[in-house]
């Protein structure tokens, strides 16, 4: 695709700090180098990146973004010290794409909607776990981000607002912890999740 034909496209156009490592492009000690980008336009597919190396088409690239996580792609068009990325992902990471940059949409139209969550959110390795009720009750669930004081995720069970769950299991050290629900969004089966207190 190019980048005029995904300037027509559904996208949202959001600057986010990132960093980026174009596969053929070595430093002098013969490692490959991380450079910083910049993201301008988003959607679930694909995003425009500034950047200070713009490559080849159908080069390949390994970028990581705060907001957004880790990617792999190749470059689908270039211009102006930008390239196109074409995004490479599980049809779950596409989805958890697209919640987040639809809630990032909304945030950005309605001020009144904030993060409840003042810890930095990231996205975990593992992207799916288990939520086990206090009654013993066990469903799985794909993690959407965390942070140190709650985790977004999707599954096909919605509990009630205030419901006490526990995220994980102590095989998985990296996200288990006791939480309760603090907003939903049944649209998605999203709940939302803070640490107690």
């Amino acid at each position: 695709m190019s980048v005029k034909d995904f300037q027509q496209e559904r996208a949202i156009n959001i600057a986010c700090e990132g960093k980026y490592k174009l596969h053929r492009w070595f430093g002098p000690d013969g490692k490959i180098r991380t450079l910083a980008c910049r993201s301008t336009r988003v959607s679930p597919y694909r995003m425009i990146v500034d950047v200070p190396v713009v490559g080849r088409i159908g080069d390949r690239i390994t970028s990581h973004f705060g907001e957004f996580g880790e990617f792999e792609g190749s470059i689908s068009d270039t211009k102006n010290g930008s390239i196109l990325l074409e995004l490479e992902m599980t049809p779950e990471r596409r989805q958890w794409m697209a919640d987040k940059l639809a809630w990032l949409e909304k945030t950005r139209r309605d001020p009144l909607i904030q993060d409840a969550r003042k810890d930095a959110r990231f996205v975990p390795q593992v992207s799916h776990t288990t939520l086990t009720m206090a009654d013993g009750k066990v469903s799985t669930c794909f993690i959407i981000d965390m942070s140190a004081t709650g985790v977004a995720v999707s599954s096909e069970f919605q509990p009630e607002l205030g419901t006490p769950l526990a995220v994980g299991s102590l095989s998985d050290a990296s996200c288990a912890s006791s939480k309760r629900v603090s907003r939903s969004s049944s649209s998605r089966n999203r709940p939302s999740t803070t640490s107690p207190g």
